[in-house]
């Protein structure tokens, strides 16, 4: 039996003298030709066309030939790539890119930054809500920019405050002030406190709502607009007997700004008014 080598039945023997087709991923471009003549009896698509991949989906290869016309064919044997037979497989799908990550105000976030010591600038609101706000949405960039936020507990003492302060070169101050429109109190405080100091290195502007909470869109909290509240009324008070909100302590009333701001996953939560002059302060203070 050593004279007849090894069993010829040994191994695929059915793969001898078989050709074996190549797979070639159908990427965009790659041009194809299906034979004539071939047929689906062969395991093959449909015959006759020559064109390029233009995209595959749900297990077919659409091919555009010379004229623009775009046919699909099931994806598999029966194609010729440079005159030899081929089959045709789904290109694979890489991984995108992960995306920056970006903080809560849309600024691209900065990984692993380290510890910046505070600049002497200083960026001043009115209340705790407003510092809340502010840090809720911008406390990633200031961190990274060493810009402290401060409240002033209101604009009465703006410039008794301005004073003490002693801005100049490198010690900057921007003011966010509410209710700021023409010929509002808030708008003469600041025109007071301005002239008081070296107004180069003060900026002062504001939002034009009546309160920080109006800053938030009606539709991120769920209701369809902030309610007008009458003169002589406190305005969060009013606010939340309008809405139908517990308002009777002042317990209440905080439990009202924790459902305000909750509602605020990032910028896009908040008005273009506020944005805006939130932004243009950064901009002032770390611009020495």
């Amino acid at each position: 039996m050593r004279d007849y080598g090894d069993d010829v039945l040994s191994g695929d023997w059915r793969a001898v003298g078989r050709r074996v087709v190549a797979e070639v991923s159908a990427e965009p471009g790659l041009v194809v030709e299906l034979p004539a003549g071939s047929d689906e009896s062969d395991g093959g698509p449909s015959a006759g066309w020559v064109g390029a991949v233009v995209h595959v989906d749900a297990g077919n290869v659409h091919l555009e030939d010379r004229h623009g016309r775009v046919r699909a064919f099931p994806l598999g044997p029966g194609f010729l790539v440079d005159g030899e037979p081929v089959r045709l497989i789904a290109p694979r799908i890489s991984a995108a890119p992960a995306a920056r990550a970006r903080t809560a105000s849309g600024s691209f976030a900065v990984a692993d930054a380290p510890a910046r010591v505070a600049r002497a600038s200083r960026i001043w609101v009115e209340g705790r809500h407003d510092a809340e706000l502010v840090e809720q949405v911008w406390g990633d960039d200031l961190r990274v920019e060493g810009v402290v936020v401060e409240q002033l507990d209101g604009a009465d003492h703006l410039a008794e405050l301005l004073v003490a302060f002693a801005p100049g070169e490198g010690r900057r101050v921007g003011v966010l002030l509410d209710h700021w429109v023409p010929g509002s109190k808030e708008s003469r405080l600041a025109e007071q406190a301005l002239a008081r100091v070296d107004a180069r290195h003060v900026l002062v502007i504001g939002h034009p709502f009546i309160d920080i909470w109006q800053a938030v869109r009606p539709e991120a909290v769920g209701i369809a607009a902030w309610p007008d509240v009458p003169r002589g009324i406190d305005w969060k008070t009013g606010t939340c007997r309008a809405l139908g909100w517990p308002h009777a302590t002042p317990a209440d009333l905080a439990a009202a700004w924790r459902r305000v701001r909750g509602a605020v996953r990032g910028y896009a939560d908040l008005d273009p008014a506020l944005l805006g002059r939130v932004e243009e302060l950064i901009d002032f203070v770390t611009g020495e």
